[in-house]
């Protein structure tokens, strides 16, 4: 078999617009850029739904496919095969089915930290029925986790709470010490689901994910918000903000998924706006973008992809009771019917980026920091893989969050 450099893991969750309900599945890129040669494998579990994120212990063996339907499952990192999985619920009752382990962090190749209801749960992959539980973590519904450099602290992020109604949204992210098992609240002027931390320092940054509730209270079926975005520097030792960089409503920044840093940049992608944003770090203000906007000829070419984008929008909410929502978001995606980036990761040699777009169904290798386009490829209908799926229903096969190995 061939051997390749890199190997790309993504999260799936199907061809409908809130992957917080779909289906659960990983792919597993495969790419040579010797010869740009790629190869791949996709894989979607029965009896799991709201697949989002994926990670591989530190070994490259065993991976973890992190979703919103109250499962830990973990699968052989070559082979996609399922290894375990365990229900949470035998461990915490839900206020609300969004909540899940959606994210966790390896402490080595068996153990990790996972958020379960009110609290982080230590486990070990060879005795996933005796989770420990740590202490509370403070947030409403943590969500991306990373440690930081030192391995002293966890840096998480953290969901809206639909249960909470009016005060369910998620101005805040947490730092848990590893040291006393103690988490600190830090409220911030906006949500943020994703964190990624600095490769040197105890640092980490947070990029707001800014959404408002259906009809003012259901943070379940959210609307996109058309507001300002914001990138933040965080001190987890001092638990302090540094810097934050702000950027008006018209900058295509909107729905973050994936976060990565390289020496210069920090970078997010944007799956309601169809950009990667790359902000400067030396300056914490300028920044650039990867621009993967589909024109008109091309949305005309994926009638089922659009047609289901639509009706979705429309189902999550009334059509009169919220035309704001809907206007608005119009306005983030700019005018187009299709979503698009969620993972986004940066080689180990900071010479590639892997993204995949979720509305066009394609994953794209870029040369970095040039951005230029090395290798696009389409990726197969979702038909392929789920059989109980019609003919002509939307063939996407949902990509979210990312994991890349460099070999």
């Amino acid at each position: 078999m061939k051997d390749y450099s890199y190997s790309f893991h993504i999260a799936l969750d199907g061809n409908g617009i809130n992957g917080l309900e779909g289906m659960a599945g990983v792919c597993r890129f495969l790419f040579d850029p010797g010869d740009n040669s790629y190869a791949y494998k996709i894989e979607y579990y029965d009896g799991i739904a709201a697949g989002h994120w994926v990670s591989v212990n530190p070994a490259g063996t065993v991976g973890f496919l992190g979703n919103a339907g109250q499962h830990l499952l973990f699968y052989d990192a070559h082979n996609l095969e399922e290894i375990d999985r365990i229900s949470t619920l035998r461990f915490e009752a839900n206020d609300t089915s969004l909540r899940g382990s959606t994210h966790l962090v390896w402490l080595n190749d068996h153990e990790f930290i996972a958020a379960i209801g009110d609290y982080f749960y230590q486990f070990d992959l060879n005795d996933l029925s005796n989770g420990k539980r740590l202490g509370p973590h403070k947030l409403k519904l943590p969500h991306a986790m990373k440690l930081t450099k030192s391995g002293r602290y966890i840096c998480y992020g953290s969901m809206d709470n639909p249960k909470l109604d009016r005060q369910g949204e998620a101005r805040e992210v947490g730092i848990w010490d590893m040291q006393t098992n103690e988490a600190t609240r830090l409220e911030l002027p906006a949500t943020c689901w994703h964190v990624v931390t600095h490769p040197e320092k105890d640092l980490f940054y947070a990029a707001s994910f800014r959404v408002l509730p259906q009809d003012y209270v259901d943070y379940h079926e959210w609307a996109m918000a058309f507001l300002k975005e914001y990138a933040f520097e965080i001190d987890a030792e001092n638990k302090q903000v540094l810097r934050h960089w702000a950027t008006s409503r018209e900058t295509p920044a909107h729905i973050n998924s994936d976060m990565t840093v390289s020496d210069q940049e920090l970078i997010f992608c944007n799956g309601g706006s169809q950009t990667i944003i790359c902000i400067d770090l030396e300056s914490f203000a300028k920044f650039r973008i990867i621009d993967e906007k589909p024109d008109v000829n091309t949305m005309l070419q994926h009638p089922r992809e659009v047609g289901t984008q639509v009706y979705d929008i429309l189902a999550r909410g009334g059509l009169f009771t919220s035309n704001r929502h809907l206007f608005g978001a119009m306005r983030v995606s700019r005018f187009s019917l299709l979503d698009s980036i969620y993972a986004c990761q940066l080689s180990k040699d900071q010479s590639l980026l892997f993204t995949a777009n979720r509305g066009l169904n394609h994953i794209t290798v870029y040369d970095y920091p040039s951005n230029e386009i090395r290798l696009r490829v389409k990726m197969p209908d979702l038909q392929n893989y789920v059989p109980y799926i019609g003919k002509t229903a939307d063939p996407r096969l949902g990509f979210h969050h990312g994991h890349l190995i460099s070999h």
